[in-house]
C-alpha cells in the first residue's frame, strides 16, 4: 500500500509573489533582552521572511505573538493575509533560540519544515521562505529542509472504508525558495532528497502495513518487485532453498508459522566497479512477533507488525542506493519470517545448526532476532564484505538503556563512531556501546557452542547480549556495527517534527549517509 506523495521543487520568485496556498517562514525565540533593545520573549523573524514582513509594515511578529507565537521549535502559527501577500495564509514556525553567529541546525530546519508542511495539510501548494545560508552549510541546510518537508508531508494510506471529512489530504507540492533556482549544486540537493525522502517514505509504509498483508512472501515479493524496478540484482531464497542451504536459524524462526520464511537478497554494482570497497547491509524481517512458544504479553503485542523496520529500511536503502548510484559495491541481506506459537514452533531447549555451522542453544523463542539475523550476516560474510551494517528492532533492553530516539550501536569500534557521526548528521542519534567480556561469558552453553541469551535468563545488559550474539557470526577481517532501533523504528506517539505516528524510517538515512562516506572515503 503506497501513500500519497509530495512533490518538492526549488523557486527563486519573491515569497510575497508567490501564487501558492501557503507560505512558511521561520520565527526565533529570543530568551535576553538584544542589542536591538527587544525585549527577552520577542519574536524576531529568521531570514527568508524580509519581504512578508515588508508587506505587513513591520507588524508582523506583533500579530504573530497575539496569536500565541513563541517561537518555540516546531510551532507551527497560521496568519490569514487578507491580500497583504498573494499567499493568503502565511504559517510562522518556531525554530527556537536564534543561534549566534550561525544559521540553524540542518536538524531544526528539517524539524520545521515537516512540522510546518504537516500542519498545512489541506493545502495543494505551500512554499518555504525559511533561513538558508550562503556558505558551504548551505547545501546541508537545503537537504534538510527538503527531507523534512517531504517526510512531515507523510501520511500512510491506511485501510478506512469511508471518507473521513476532518482528514485532510497532505501537500501536494512543495516550492522551497532559494537564491537560484536553476544552481546545480542546489538541484542535485532536491533530487538526493526526493530519493531519500521516497525510500524513508516506502520503508514507512512497509513497516505501516497491517501484518495479515505482509508475511513474509509478500514482503518478499514487495520487496523484490521494488528492487527490480531500481534495476538491482535480486535474489530470494524461499524455504526450500533455505533448507537446502543450511539456514538454520530463519528456518528455526519460521517454522512455526504456515507463511514459510525468506531470505532477501539485494545487489547493487557501482559502474566501473566504484572504489574496490563493498559494503553490506543487513535488515530483521520479522513480519510478525508474538514471542512464539515464549509468548508476549497481548498488551502492546499489535506494534510487533514493526519488527520487520530493520528489513524495511534496508530495501528501501537499497532503492535510494540504486537511484544515488554511489561509488562502491552495496549488497542488502533481508532475512524474514513470522514467529509465531503453534504445533510446529522452535522450542526452548532447541540446539538450531545455523549457516555458519555453529550451534545455538535457544533458551528464549522471542530472541528470534538474533537467530534469523546470524544466519544472514553469516551469508554475508561469506559473500565478501569490508563493511557490515546491520539495523534491527533487536531488544527492549535498548529502549531501557537509551529511550526512544536514540538508537544503540555495537561493533568494531572505529565503525560505531562512524555511525554515531553519520547519525549526528542525519538527525537520527546513536550510541556506541560495549560489548563487555563478562557478558559473553554468561552465554556460555552446557550444550552447544553459545546460548542465545544467558544461560541463567539474567536480563542484566539486555541490549549488549544482543550485540554479543551477533558478533559470533561476523568473521574476523569484516568491521561490523549493529544498530538496535527497538525505541527509534516505531513512533507510537503524536506527531512531532518530520516523524508521523507509525513507522519512522529509521536508519534510512544513516545507512545512506554510510555508503556516501564508505564511497568518499573508504
Amino acid at each position: 500500500m503506497t501513500s500519497p506523495r509530495t512533490t518538492l521543487s526549488l523557486v527563486d520568485t519573491d515569497p510575497a509573489e508567490l501564487a501558492v496556498d501557503a507560505i512558511v517562514i521561520g520565527v526565533h525565540s529570543q530568551t535576553t533582552e538584544q542589542e536591538s533593545g527587544s525585549p527577552a520573549g520577542a519574536l524576531l523573524l529568521a531570514s527568508g521572511a524580509e519581504s512578508i514582513a515588508a508587506a505587513f509594515d513591520g507588524k508582523l511578529t506583533e500579530t504573530l505573538a497575539l496569536l500565541g507565537a513563541t517561537g518555540g521549535p516546531g510551532e507551527v502559527i497560521k496568519l490569514a493575509t487578507l491580500g497583504t501577500v498573494t499567499a493568503p495564509v502565511v504559517a510562522a514556525v518556531g525554530l527556537g533560540p536564534e543561534p549566534s553567529g550561525a544559521a540553524p541546525a540542518p536538524e531544526t530546519l528539517r524539524r520545521a519544515a515537516g512540522a510546518a508542511v504537516r500542519a498545512l495539510a489541506g493545502a495543494a501548494r505551500v512554499a518555504l521562505a525559511l533561513p538558508l545560508p550562503d556558505d558551504a552549510d548551505a547545501p546541508a541546510a537545503l537537504r534538510a529542509v527538503g527531507e523534512g518537508a517531504l517526510l512531515g508531508g507523510y501520511r500512510f494510506a491506511g485501510y478506512k472504508t469511508k471518507p473521513q471529512p476532518a482528514r485532510r489530504a497532505p501537500v501536494a507540492e512543495v516550492l522551497v525558495a532559494v537564491p537560484d533556482a536553476a544552481d546545480a549544486t542546489a538541484q542535485a540537493e532536491v533530487t538526493r532528497a526526493q530519493a531519500v525522502a521516497g525510500a524513508v517514505r516506502t520503508s514507512r509504509d512497509w513497516v505501516n502495513t497491517a501484518p495479515n498483508e505482509l508475511r513474509p512472501p509478500s514482503f518478499a515479493d514487495a520487496v523484490a518487485t521494488a528492487a527490480r524496478e531500481a534495476g538491482l540484482g535480486v535474489e530470494v531464497l524461499d524455504e526450500a532453498a533455505l533448507a537446502a542451504g543450511g539456514y538454520g536459524g530463519i528456518l528455526a524462526v519460521g517454522q512455526g508459522s504456515e507463511a514459510p520464511p525468506r531470505l532477501v537478497k539485494l545487489t547493487y554494482t557501482p559502474e566501473g566497479g566504484g572504489n574496490g570497497k563493498r559494503v553490506a547491509l543487513v535488515g530483521k524481517g520479522i513480519t510478525f512477533d508474538t514471542g512464539g512458544i515464549s509468548i508476549k504479553p497481548a498488551q502492546g503485542m499489535w506494534e510487533m507488525k514493526s519488527d520487520m523496520a530493520g528489513a524495511a529500511a534496508v530495501g528501501a536503502a537499497m532503492l535510494a542506493v540504486a537511484a544515488l548510484k554511489p561509488s562502491v559495491a552495496v549488497t542488502g541481506y533481508l532475512p524474514m519470517a513470522e514467529n509465531m506459537p503453534s504445533g510446529t514452533s522452535y522450542r526452548p531447549g532447541d540446539v538450531i545448526t545455523m549457516y555458519s555451522g555453529k550451534r545455538v542453544e535457544v533458551l528464549n523463542t522471542d530472541a528470534e532476532g538474533r537467530m534469523i539475523l546470524a544466519d544472514a550476516i553469516a551469508r554475508a560474510c561469506e559473500d565478501g564484505a569490508d563493511y557490515l551494517f546491520e539495523t534491527s528492532t533487536l531488544t527492549g533492553g535498548q529502549v531501557i538503556a537509551l529511550g526512544k530516539k536514540i538508537a544503540g550501536v555495537m561493533g568494531t569500534p572505529e565503525l560505531c563512531e562512524r555511525v554515531r557521526a553519520a547519525g549526528d548528521a542525519t538527525g537520527e542519534p546513536a550510541w556506541p556501546m560495549p560489548l563487555p567480556d563478562e557478558v559473553r561469558k554468561g552465554m556460555d552453553s552446557d550444550v552447544a557452542d553459545i546460548s542465545q541469551v544467558n544461560a541463567g535468563m539474567d536480563r542484566a545488559g539486555h541490549m549488549l547480549q544482543g550485540g554479543v550474539f551477533l558478533r559470533e557470526f561476523v568473521t574476523d577481517e569484516v568491521a561490523w556495527a549493529h544498530i538496535d532501533i527497538a525505541g527509534p523504528g516505531y513512533h507510537s506517539g503524536e506527531a512531532t517534527g518530520y516523524w508521523t505516528k507509525g513507522g519512522t524510517g529509521v536508519p534510512v538515512r544513516t545507512l545512506l549517509h554510510l555508503v556516501d562516506d564508505v564511497a568518499a572515503n573508504g
